[in-house]
């Protein structure tokens, strides 16, 4: 059976440019869509989060006005109580990418705190990139790009065309006047051809072998798309 590495943050908080630990993880919908895609298609899905900690949902995610109702909650919050890989991540620094088809990194405002800077990440992206196998990021994920430069300030994946959570959106989750750098900012300078859709709607972008999805909504549209790339 074919494994797809999923790359999730380690992280329980995000550090406002007030210095606020703000309650965060990873967003359910972005783990459960692509997750019920790809084991749907018979693909085995592995877990990796910086140090092997196991990765904490944002509750926010998993309100009814934020997944899209009370049902959808709590099909959401059944996927990840039933999923067995989240609570036995390996360590980012365990990952032989040759032992995977693909990668998905799924978003929530954690990898803003951990997966932008952290180094493992970085260069698992980096090689991931030059592998030529899907690799896929949504959302507040695409912060773990800023991780992939040199001393330099080089990056592979400079010019690629991308998109990810956009600062309008960011303000509509009250968090853009809050935030230490926002991540449209942030992509533009990196610096890469970001784009987007209208907020809150999928919106997916295509670069090589490169898939990038803006928000939550585009998840499990993007899983789509790398299933559809792994067996074509």
């Amino acid at each position: 059976m074919a494994k797809i590495l999923c790359v999730l943050t380690g992280a329980s908080y995000w550090t406002l440019k007030d210095g606020h630990r703000h309650p965060t993880g990873y967003w359910a919908e972005e783990f459960v869509a692509p997750y019920s895609v790809f084991t749907d298609a018979g693909y085995e899905v592995t877990v990796a989060t910086p140090g092997g900690v196991v990765p904490v949902v944002d509750t926010m995610s998993l309100e009814p006005r934020m997944a899209g109702g009370e049902e959808t909650a709590l099909r959401q919050e059944a996927v990840i109580e039933s999923a067995d890989e989240l609570r036995h991540p390996i360590s980012l620094k365990e990952v032989h990418l040759k032992d995977y088809a693909g990668v998905y990194y799924p978003g929530g405002h954690g990898p803003m705190e951990d997966l932008s800077v952290d180094p493992d990440s970085g260069a698992l992206l980096r090689e991931a990139l030059a592998s030529g196998n899907p690799l896929g990021i949504v959302c507040h994920a695409p912060a773990a790009l800023l991780a992939t430069r040199d001393a330099n300030g080089h990056t592979p994946f400079a010019n690629y065309r991308l998109t990810g959570f956009c600062n309008e959106e960011e303000a509509g989750v009250g968090f853009a006047d809050k935030a230490k750098w926002l991540l449209e900012d942030e992509l533009k300078k990196l610096p890469t051809q970001y784009s987007r859709g209208p907020a809150w709607k999928p919106y997916t972008v295509v670069d090589r072998n490169l898939f990038t999805g803006q928000n939550p909504a585009s998840s499990g549209p993007l899983a789509k798309e790398l299933v559809k790339a792994l067996s074509s």
